[in-house]
């Protein structure tokens, strides 16, 4: 009896051990811990008003079918020359400032996924940092929003605009870096595009050009868009 009570506790180890090395190789095929986000936690009340003022402007001023939609925080917003910038492609902005990543996911469906457009540029992230999210938070929601609009829009074209430098954030620069590499990261795995404009707004010193900023050294200037539009065109289809 002894013998046989050893043979089945071998046996059941064997099987445990059986087990455990399964699950080790199915992880290494691509389990992952899944990310963290802000979804949860983040209140994205404060633009409903934005976004219906955007519904009630299609009513009465269609987009044009399957367009290029921009989304994202005020550098979307305030990229006036949007349309003049790109004047053979059926760009719409719809960015609403001052919202984060988080806030796109939350309003996907009603400002993005419901023009069936061809293909989504989102710049955000700059301001979930200041908000005290760190990079790795800013990053789930940055993959939620990305899973969404996939999931959404399978055969529409994606990019991402890095997140930029200035003035009056720098001091949070090595949280944007690290968001940045984050973001490439996965979009190169992914089939995103990544519009890196970081180094582009960066003088001879390292630091952001003195020249290409509004007077609140956060927002850009015709100058600083101008950077933008030749680095965003080859992206654009």
């Amino acid at each position: 009896m002894k013998n046989v009570i050893t043979i089945l506790s071998r046996a059941r180890g064997l099987a445990l051990a059986s087990g455990l090395l399964a699950a080790v190789v199915l992880c290494a095929g691509g389990c992952a811990t899944p990310l963290q986000n802000s979804l949860a936690t983040h209140n994205s009340s404060q633009w409903e008003k934005s976004i219906a003022a955007y519904e009630a402007s299609d009513q009465t001023n269609p987009p044009p079918p399957h367009p290029i939609v921009f989304v994202g925080s005020s550098s979307i917003v305030k990229w006036k020359s949007l349309a003049a910038d790109f004047p053979d492609l059926p760009v719409i902005n719809r960015g609403f400032g001052g919202s984060q990543l988080a806030d796109s996911v939350n309003y996907a469906d009603r400002i993005v996924i419901h023009y069936a457009p061809r293909e989504v540029v989102v710049y955000a992230g700059g301001n979930d940092l200041n908000a005290g999210k760190s990079p790795e938070i800013v990053y789930g929601d940055f993959v939620a929003l990305m899973q969404k609009l996939r999931a959404g829009l399978p055969h529409a074209r994606l990019a991402f605009i890095s997140s930029a430098p200035n003035h009056a954030r720098w001091a949070q620069v090595e949280k944007v870096k690290r968001l940045n590499a984050l973001v490439e990261a996965y979009c190169r795995r992914h089939d995103i595009a990544f519009i890196n404009v970081f180094p582009l707004m960066l003088g001879p010193d390292g630091r952001p050009k003195p020249d290409i900023y509004v007077a609140d050294g956060l927002h850009m200037n015709a100058k600083g868009y101008a950077i933008w539009q030749p680095a965003v065109a080859p992206f654009l289809k």
